[in-house]
């Protein structure tokens, strides 16, 4: 073997390797145990709407163990995301001792439900949360079964764009457990549109309420309580219990 130079040089060649990568072992071994490099700042990215700082510090002193190099980014993601205003955490290590955290706060849309604090974000996700500095009252009402609000949420939104037409806008929207569309317009007026049928589809329904509301609707001296629209050609409306067929 000594008289193999390209071999020793190769034996040789290994060995510094292995001395290098266990001199490196052993040193983030000692980056992540010593206890010199601990975390001293928490630098949020964006100003915070309906989160509170107070909630925040009372659930970062839980998560914030270890030094720069130890900390359980994923653990201090998870509390965070437990706040009820809280979607989604991005965080970053910033040399030497800072933690950068980039929050994501649920936007609402809607309320949801029947008065459990619960609402829908613009992604159509239900999550419970108040905000006690916010009047959320002018939020539209949205009903459905649970799973639903996406949909609820999407059709709400087509509502608005069919009703714009009339200076109209739909303030609640309800989609039964046997999947009935039913809506609440700001002028009080109930607007029964039914299930989907294949022949006659909710938007087509409504769209032919909605070209003959100028006429037989808005120039009755008294405004209908309620509008079916149910059936597949024409619909009724109700005026103090009484039912007229159109």
């Amino acid at each position: 073997m000594w008289n193999k130079p390209r071999l020793l040089n190769a034996i040789a060649d290994l060995l510094i390797l292995s001395a290098a990568a266990a001199s490196l072992a052993v040193a983030l071994v000692w980056l992540v145990r010593v206890p010199s490099l601990p975390l001293r700042q928490v630098v949020f990215a964006q100003e915070l709407q309906h989160t509170r700082r107070a909630e925040i510090e009372q659930s970062l002193p839980a998560v914030l163990k270890g030094n720069f190099f130890s900390l359980d980014l994923e653990a201090v993601r998870g509390e965070l995301e437990k706040l009820p205003w809280i979607r989604k955490v991005e965080l970053r290590r910033g040399w030497p001792a800072r933690l950068e955290v980039k929050v994501e706060e649920h936007r609402p849309a809607a309320r949801w439900g029947e008065g459990r604090d619960e609402l829908v974000n613009t992604f159509g996700e239900v999550f419970a949360a108040t905000a006690p500095d916010e009047d959320l009252s002018g939020l539209p009402l949205l009903h459905g079964p649970q799973g639903t609000a996406p949909e609820v949420l999407k059709r709400y939104g087509d509502f608005v764009g069919n009703f714009k037409a009339l200076d109209q806008k739909p303030v609640q929207v309800t989609l039964s457990p046997r999947l009935a569309w039913q809506l609440k317009l700001d002028n009080g007026m109930l607007v029964e549109m039914g299930r989907e049928q294949q022949k006659s589809p909710v938007a087509t329904r409504l769209q032919r309420f909605i070209e003959v509301y100028p006429e037989l609707v808005a120039k009755r001296a008294t405004r209908p309580s309620v509008v079916d629209l149910r059936y597949p050609n024409g619909f009724a409306m109700r005026v103090a219990g009484d039912v007229k067929g159109k």
